[in-house]
């Protein structure tokens, strides 16, 4: 569906004709002004008119309409295609997802389309139509506003999630640790948010080196300072991330190291106390043969005495083991 369609004059809105086909003539015709059409996850009908009239590629069509695209940008000969993928991060169920944001750059228009529940433009659009000089500079403008924000917030959702990883270090380290599958489970499930962070921003790259150090095509060639910013703050939250993964896998590998420990220390544990029911388990075990000719089965202080012997062999075996730290 079509979320907001207006012109442009000069770096304000204005009114426009209903038809995109009149409006792009009368934006192309007086020089100053674009047209900016933004969509939601638009049926291919609703796509369809929209494409036909501003001349857009087939192929950037159909990865508009399908999504489940990289981020990537691709040069036409009517208009400039860049995807984006937006991050959000749910604080009740502590994961990341991902949309896409697909933007087409020509002469004189902007066509946004959005999938998924992050990254609405409206407050883009807000934003942008609060600064009139910023938007005088026409679709130029709408392409870095909307990458800006979309990287700004790759740097938001990195700090939140530095925060859980924060508290799941506490976890792994805690001198009384919960369930070590669980723990175990959770930083794998970990892994694998950062792992689709990483699939939205790496690719992103590229692209942004591009608009920040090449010639691109309907952007503007005093716009390159600007996206040379969101290639820095890219390359911030690059860094977050990959600082991230390698945070996890020490967790992980500190992780399975503690278990690991807690698993020979029970072993000696059990092999301690086995060593001390061996004992009047073999001092019992003799005297029960019921032999007819035993020394000490006819003494009147034979049974105390073996008692006494099995009990302090297991209380000197006892404090041996607790020497070595073996209990």
């Amino acid at each position: 569906m079509i979320v907001d369609c207006a012109m442009y004059r000069e770096g304000r809105r204005s009114e426009a004709p209903d038809d995109f086909s009149d409006a792009l003539d009368e934006a192309r015709a007086t020089g100053d002004a674009f047209l900016w059409v933004g969509m939601h996850e638009p049926t291919e009908k609703e796509f369809e008119h929209v494409s036909q009239e501003f001349g857009l590629h087939p192929l950037a069509v159909e990865d508009a309409l399908t999504a489940h695209q990289r981020p990537k940008m691709e040069v036409y000969d009517d208009s400039l295609f860049v995807v984006l993928k937006p991050v959000r991060y749910d604080d009740a169920s502590d994961t990341v997802t991902t949309g896409e944001l697909m933007v087409f750059i020509g002469d004189s228009f902007v066509v946004t389309v959005r999938h998924g529940e992050g990254a609405a433009l409206a407050a883009v659009r807000h934003r942008l139509e609060q600064d009139p000089e910023v938007l005088r500079h026409g679709p130029t403008a709408v392409l870095y506003a909307v990458s800006d924000a979309v990287v700004d917030h790759y740097i938001e959702v990195a700090a939140e999630l530095q925060a859980d990883l924060e508290e799941l270090e506490a976890e792994v380290f805690s001198p009384n640790p919960s369930d070590s599958k669980n723990t175990a489970a959770r930083i794998y499930g970990f892994k694998r948010q950062v792992l689709e962070f990483r699939r939205a921003t790496s690719p992103l790259l590229q692209p942004m080196d591009r608009l920040a150090f090449g010639n691109v095509p309907f952007v503007h060639e005093h716009a390159q300072p600007f996206f040379r910013d969101v290639a820095d703050h890219l390359t911030k939250a690059n860094e977050y991330i990959e600082g991230l993964d390698r945070l996890l896998s020490d967790a992980l590998a500190a992780h399975l190291a503690q278990m690991g420990v807690r698993q020979n220390d029970d072993m000696r544990k059990i092999s301690a106390w086995a060593a001390m029911a061996a004992v009047p388990t073999m001092v019992a075990g003799i005297y029960g043969m019921n032999f007819e000719h035993m020394p000490e089965l006819s003494h009147r202080w034979g049974y105390p005495l073996v008692v006494l012997v099995m009990v302090a062999l297991c209380l000197g075996l006892h404090r041996m083991f607790k020497r070595r730290g073996w209990l």
